[in-house]
């Protein structure tokens, strides 16, 4: 069989949201699908069992992180990603997904070298010297293993700039000049923004044709589907031109990349809905990056398949918990009482057994528990909600 097929078996009438099944070489994941991101080989505090009961299907690994740690030789030794992180163990691994590393490596900023080659960055981990192309980046996503590999693209900058300091400002190598813009957003001219949307998209094109020709000489093209990544910024003409010549390229499916950089929703739904119906119909559609909930339901209505975001672990680590009316922050003083669990009629684990007032409790005296409730209860939010 092939590595990725695709099956419709339901479209809505009034907007392009649609059922499908995608089915890999480790088993099938219903869409519209919210994948997990396990960035170290694992879903922040979470067994894996524990993601697979939220309803998750199919997660996402981090290619730049276990890039550098522990190495994708040492992943290929131990049986791949899903063998040596336990998804799926019980059925033969799980469906799972590795993005190119691309993205981690541009949001470094002033830690790397990008030319039409790849990039050149420092590991944020001690400094090291590293180099990343497209053809390393085939090599290192077939060594994981995983069942659907991104292609190495160029991902442009927001027209408002941010530097993210989890990426710079606590990193070994990273400058006091780095940690002060961290602090202060800058607005990229007119003209440079097209400039750099531009290039973005030639060298993502570039390099679309390198990844193919590599993966295909690995001898892995029909075990681990290659997707193709459309840029292009907020420029619709851009990504119109973009989706075009990807999409040349018989591939067993597409992504939407770019649009989770610094953008507003806005400007997001603006983007996804000029480009989803660019892409192949009867191929699966991935949104990268994206993880609020509107954001999310907005391109479902769109006709995108596939999700991915850390924002269900990272908000469940600091008592941010997602419902049906909204964040709440489990910290605040008002829950120290309330007998309530976090979302009242929510099916998952912990809203069956643990109260707000309890799962408060344990934020309050740093025990690592209430992380891992709130993680849980955000995961299967997620799920629900498709």
């Amino acid at each position: 069989m092939p590595a990725i097929t695709y099956e419709l078996k339901k479209q809505d009438e009034s907007s392009n949201a649609r059922l499908v099944r995608v089915t890999t070489l480790h088993g099938s994941c219903d869409t519209p699908a919210f994948m997990p991101v396990g960035t170290q080989g694992t879903s922040k505090g979470l067994l894996p069992q524990a993601v697979a009961d939220t309803g998750a299907q199919i997660v996402r690994g981090n290619t730049y992180h276990l890039l550098l740690r522990p190495g994708s030789e040492l992943i290929a030794k131990m049986g791949g990603l899903q063998s040596w992180t336990g998804w799926g163990a019980t059925d033969g691994g799980g469906p799972m997904l590795t993005d190119s590393g691309g993205f981690q490596v541009f949001s470094l900023g002033n830690l790397n070298n990008i030319d039409d080659d790849g990039v050149r960055f420092k590991s944020h981990i001690d400094g090291a010297e590293i180099a990343l192309t497209p053809e390393r980046s085939m090599l290192v996503q077939e060594q994981l293993g995983a069942d659907i590999i991104m292609a190495f693209d160029d991902c442009p900058p927001a027209a408002t700039q941010k530097v993210n300091p989890r990426n710079t400002a606590d990193s070994p190598v990273a400058s006091s000049a780095t940690r002060a813009a961290s602090e202060s957003p800058t607005v990229m001219a007119p003209a440079d923004y097209a400039r750099r949307v531009e290039l973005a998209n030639d060298r993502t094109l570039r390099w679309l044709d390198r990844c193919v020709a590599a993966h295909r000489a690995s001898g892995r093209w029909d075990e681990q589907g290659l997707f193709g990544i459309v840029q292009g910024g907020t420029d619709l003409e851009q990504r119109t031109y973009c989706a075009d010549r990807v999409t040349q390229h018989d591939l067993p499916g597409f992504a939407i990349g770019g649009v989770a950089v610094g953008e507003g929703s806005d400007e997001i739904r603006s983007v996804v809905e000029h480009t989803a119906p660019l892409l192949p119909s009867d191929k699966p559609r991935y949104l990268m990056g994206v993880g609020y909930e509107r954001d999310i339901v907005a391109a479902v209505r769109a006709g995108v398949d596939m999700f991915d975001c850390v924002l269900p672990t990272r908000n469940g680590r600091n008592a941010s918990a997602f419902t049906s009316t909204g964040l709440i922050r489990l910290k605040n003083a008002k829950f120290a009482d309330d007998p309530r669990p976090i979302e009242p009629g929510c099916d998952c684990e912990v809203c069956r057994n643990f109260s707000r007032s309890y799962i408060r409790h344990l934020f309050q005296a740093n025990e690592m528990l209430g992380g891992i409730l709130v993680s849980l209860h955000n995961q299967r939010q997620y799920q629900r909600q498709l």
